[in-house]
């Protein structure tokens, strides 16, 4: 039925205008009881499933990734739809509008998206306020995911993501540092170790202090555009530092040799490609990494997850935790259900007692 109402509906919708429509209808279904009862009841949760990642117990490994959720206003809306986990943001220290609109394309055919938002968002103090008079109505663990403001220049990048640590990590049960996203200018420039050793230990040290009654986990998230000894460089990087966990991957600058069958006019947009077509590099990245760094840290899968059998394929190439946004906009409402019962069908019948003993077991295979 939802596919229907894509097409029928969604479709002759500008996407921008569509998220916006399916994000106010979520969010009022989170604050109806009888509504979010009965949705909650859709999405059911799967003991077989729980699953703990940097000392975090959680329902099950798939969450909605970064990009959904910018200013934190649907986190119980999206906790109702069957989320183990919700990362919002990017947050920004400062607030920003993004970029000029038309900056988000839909790419039906191939299942993708390509967005050019830029961190479009109401920046950490709004955001750490939110955060703070929250009362949860579902029990679900909240990353924050946190950026560079656009104007703030790349020698001045360690400040920024300090101010965005001291507003929002009291609130968060995990931290991202996003250095990937290639729609804020020079913000990939801070991958190179060089300058990632110091943005890191600067937002360690950060977390630390504002926090003082428990360690509030760190990652940090990469782009699949990295080449295989940068990805080397940043998982070596990740366990000297003591980092909890890196996300494998954020979207895409490339559209060589990814298949595209969109119309030209669509695949030539500016901006970052998620969705089905960067299935095979995210998946490449997470092997690499697991195999580089096995379970001293946390891995997360994320890039063109779609359903079940994608997600089974993360853990056994290493991912713990699994993430999922795109999918979300062609599947709807109903496919974290679809998705954790396709993935506990898939445990019952695997040789393995739990996700833990799965996770990076394809991997463990071969070197």
């Amino acid at each position: 039925m939802y596919k229907l109402f894509f097409r029928l509906v969604f479709t002759r919708m500008d996407p921008e205008e569509a998220h916006h429509l399916a994000f106010r209808w979520i969010r009022l279904a989170s604050r109806v009881p009888v509504l979010r009862t009965f949705l909650a009841a859709l999405a059911p949760r799967y003991e077989e499933l729980r699953t703990e990642a940097f000392g975090l117990r959680m329902h099950g490994p798939f969450g909605l990734a970064a990009g959904f959720d910018k200013n934190a206003i649907a986190i119980d809306g999206m906790s109702m739809l069957g989320f183990d986990h919700v990362e919002i943001g990017t947050v920004t220290g400062e607030g920003q509008p993004g970029n000029p609109k038309k900056r988000l394309f839909r790419l039906v055919a191939d299942r993708a998206l390509i967005n050019r938002m830029g961190f479009n968002n109401e920046g950490s103090l709004a955001v750490a306020a939110r955060l703070a008079s929250r009362t949860p109505v579902f029990r679900t663990v909240v990353g924050v995911n946190i950026g560079k403001t656009k104007v703030v220049p790349e020698d001045e990048a360690v400040g920024d993501y300090v101010k965005s640590t001291e507003r929002l990590a009291p609130y968060a049960d995990y931290l991202v540092v996003n250095v990937s996203s290639p729609n804020t200018p020079g913000l990939r420039n801070l991958q190179a170790t060089e300058a990632l050793r110091p943005l890191l230990t600067a937002v360690r040290e950060a977390a630390d202090r504002t926090v003082r009654t428990r360690r509030v986990p760190l990652l940090v998230k990469i782009a699949p555009d990295l080449a295989d000894e940068d990805i080397d460089a940043v998982a070596d990087l990740a366990v000297e530092l003591g980092l909890d966990g890196i996300i494998a991957t954020n979207t895409t600058i490339a559209r060589e040799g990814l298949g595209l069958t969109s119309a030209p006019s669509l695949v030539k947009e500016t901006g970052g490609l998620s969705g089905a077509p960067v299935k095979a590099r995210s998946l490449a990245v997470l092997r690499r990494l697991y195999a580089r760094v096995g379970d001293r840290i946390t891995l997360v899968g994320v890039g063109g997850i779609e359903n079940a059998e994608d997600a089974w394929e993360r853990i056994l190439a290493g991912a713990t935790l699994i993430q999922g946004y795109s999918a979300f906009v062609y599947q709807g409402p109903f496919w974290s259900r679809a998705l954790h019962k396709g993935l506990a069908a898939r445990l019952r019948t695997s040789p393995y007692a739990t996700l833990a003993d799965a996770v990076g077991a394809d991997v463990r295979k071969t070197v």
